[in-house]
């Protein structure tokens, strides 16, 4: 009933082809056969797998690691939706929504599929990013769309004692990180660039599931430049940058 209905949605909005795969192992099969430039729309719970598990599968695969994923689900509990967050979906689309939350759902899988060159290219190139997250899976993502706007000069750590020790060092021009992570979270890291940093002015952009307005005011007063959700758009990565670094 669901693929139905999304597949309808997809027709009003002038998707001209669509493939309903039953299970995570059928779509992953399918993704396989066809040419780049699909994008995934799945459901939370498969008859297989769990669409965590499929966007971990995916995001695995260097065939499969750039795709769009979209999730579809009624579930509000952070530690079930985290993990796709994590792994890069573009859009978690809450039950019920309706076509126009779905039309900018695969807006977002565009511009992710085909990023507009609204940046001065030079610029980019020359700018040195901190990249802070414990996650793989989203370090993966976010280095993959900073390389796409042309960021070749990017240093990776997983936490922010690491990115301490990298700071230390290394000159850059923008941070970005996490806010939950093990050894030293966003909020201390921010605070230690801002107090203690011989690089304090650095802009700090934190892209982040939390969603307690507590912790999020105590990044906020602790310095960070700007904050994005996940999942998030590749259109407000580029505001963000361009507005923190390049204005």
């Amino acid at each position: 009933m669901q693929a139905h209905l999304v597949s309808r949605m997809l027709a009003n909005q002038g998707v001209g082809s669509t493939e309903v795969c039953q299970t995570g192992a059928e779509a992953l099969l399918a993704l396989q056969k066809v040419d780049r430039g699909w994008v995934v729309i799945s459901s939370l719970y498969l008859p297989d797998q769990a669409g965590t598990d499929l966007v971990a599968a995916m995001r695995a695969d260097p065939y499969l690691e750039a795709v769009p994923f979209i999730l579809i689900s009624s579930e509000t509990r952070p530690q079930v939706l985290d993990p796709v967050r994590q792994a890069g979906a573009c859009s978690i689309l809450g039950k019920p929504f309706n076509e126009e939350q779905l039309a900018r759902a695969l807006y977002a899988a565009a511009d992710y599929l085909n990023p507009p060159a609204d940046l001065d290219a030079a610029e980019l190139e020359r700018l040195r990013v901190l990249l802070v997250d414990d996650s793989m899976a989203s370090r993966r993502h976010l280095r993959r769309l900073l390389e796409e706007l042309g960021i070749e000069r990017i240093t990776e750590a997983v936490n922010g004692k690491e990115a301490v020790d990298c700071l230390q060092t290394t000159m850059v021009d923008l941070v970005i990180t996490d806010y939950n992570m093990p050894e030293m979270d966003g909020r201390e890291l921010t605070e230690y660039i801002r107090t203690q940093s011989w690089q304090n002015a650095v802009p700090v952009l934190m892209v982040t599931s939390e969603q307690n307005m507590g912790r999020l005011a105590a990044v906020e007063k602790a310095g960070v430049s700007a904050i994005c959700d996940k999942p998030f758009e590749a259109t407000s990565i580029r505001r963000l940058i361009g507005d923190a670094v390049l204005n």
